[in-house]
């Protein structure tokens, strides 16, 4: 049985970060956050039919394509950061930490998209609401997992932090899928909360000093699946590596 996220509104979202450490909106709260009409970002949809496919997986697996690529946000301006490498601690990540892993980079028609430039300007007001103004380095991760192997593993690191200062991920789509509950805990208590998103432009906000976080495998409902997010991480000071 899926269980439906509590969304809350984007003017609630300050509050709700500092009290439990995440908050989950609508696709229309999205839109309000970001200042993009759903028919903007739904014209970013198609480019995620076109990710190459994850040479890094340790598990063995087939079932995740990415893109990936950086981006700097300070007040209203955003400009995209010389190509790099994804890294991290394997503190944060113990199955793919410590590794350079280079991806292909988010395609130059997704990136001059203005739903583009809009989803990062409103994530980097969320986090300047949540750490104080500065600017923001933030890596953004287009992710498919797909069930052509019979199962696919949207976090197969397992429940995690990601050693920034905000973690956002949004539901972009999901198709012929069961499962890819998203669960989110206390990084020092036992409290936590499971549902799950169906809705394409839902999405998690997560104060990744405060939490941990992980989805469960999806498996096809019929014949083949998968689950379509952007990730998008917003840490201070730099970027993790550099």
């Amino acid at each position: 049985m899926e269980l439906t996220p509590a969304f809350t509104y984007p003017a609630q979202v300050p509050v709700l970060l500092r009290q439990q450490g995440y908050a989950v909106l609508s696709p229309h709260g999205v839109a309000e956050l970001t200042g993009c009409a759903l028919r903007e970002l739904d014209a970013l949809r198609p480019s995620w039919d076109d990710l190459p496919q994850d040479r890094y997986l340790k598990d063995g697996g087939h079932y995740r394509s990415r893109r990936h690529s950086c981006f700097v946000v300070e007040g209203g301006a955003v400009r995209q950061a010389p190509h790099r490498a994804h890294w991290q601690p394997v503190e944060y990540n113990a199955l793919h930490g410590g590794m350079q892993r280079w991806f292909e980079p988010i395609q130059p028609e997704v990136v001059s998209q203005p739903a583009w430039a809009g989803l990062l300007r409103g994530l980097g007001r969320v986090a300047s609401g949540l750490k104080g103004e500065q600017p923001w380095f933030v890596e953004a991760h287009q992710f498919r997992i797909d069930t052509e192997g019979g199962i696919g593993r949207p976090t197969p690191e397992g429940a995690h932090r990601d050693g920034v200062d905000l973690v956002a991920v949004f539901l972009v789509g999901r198709e012929g899928i069961k499962g890819g509950e998203t669960r989110v805990f206390q990084a020092d208590g036992p409290a936590g909360q499971r549902f799950t998103l169906t809705e394409p432009w839902s999405l998690l906000l997560l104060d990744d000093e405060r939490v941990i976080h992980e989805t469960t495998p999806i498996q096809p409902a019929g014949e083949l699946g998968h689950r379509d997010t952007l990730v998008m991480t917003c840490r201070a000071g730099g970027f993790q590596g550099a």
